[in-house]
């Protein structure tokens, strides 16, 4: 099950009141940019694509984290009965299906490593979560960013990125370009697009 968007729009604006930053402008950027990739995509829902780019990182509404949003925003998803978006608030940090290769700090408690883990183990990616972790790659919190690009930004702030999740961002691009038959920064308006609140 899915919120509605009104619905959805209105869980991201109040989560941003517990924890504001960024992060708000750049889910906004990963909706845009999914809602345009799967409107090209033969068998794609916009509106879901949509909706679960939006919450993506809802997990973020209780407070500055990093492998700590993946648990917080699929329980809190889970506990609204947004099976669909809870599933995506796990998926999208795990292009590889690796735990190993997160990029930042692992600061959740053991309890919330095991349920990323055992949840993480029985999920087969479908291509809502290919597209999400794809726009999520792309999307700054002022607009979108040329993938290569941002992918060094996390490598400079953090320090490493994986090989193979660099090389799986890569082909998932050249996945739905060859899916949505065209090419992605045209799709999703890489030059004019900006995110805005709608709330």
């Amino acid at each position: 099950m899915l919120p509605t968007r009104d619905e959805a729009e209105k869980l991201l604006a109040e989560a941003e009141l517990c924890n504001p930053g960024l992060w708000g402008d750049h889910s906004r950027t990963v909706a845009h940019c999914a809602q345009k990739i799967a409107e090209s995509c033969e068998g794609m829902d916009p509106e879901k694509a949509y909706i679960v780019g939006l919450l993506h990182d809802i997990g973020r509404k209780f407070g500055v984290g990093h492998l700590r949003h993946v648990a917080d925003g699929y329980t809190y998803m889970m506990s609204l009965g947004y099976d669909e978006a809870a599933r995506v608030c796990l998926t999208h940090s795990f292009n590889t299906n690796k735990l190993e290769d997160y990029v930042g700090r692992f600061d959740t408690s053991e309890e919330e490593l095991a349920l990323i883990c055992s949840e993480l183990a029985r999920t087969v990616m479908d291509d809502y979560d290919r597209l999400i972790q794809l726009c999520d790659s792309l999307a700054g919190g002022e607009g979108i960013l040329d993938m290569e690009e941002r992918m060094n930004d996390v490598k400079r702030r953090y320090g490493r990125y994986p090989q193979e999740k660099w090389d799986a961002n890569l082909a998932l691009k050249a996945y739905f370009e060859e899916k949505a038959h065209g090419n992605i920064y045209e799709l999703v308006e890489k030059n004019t697009y900006r995110p805005q609140r709608i709330l």
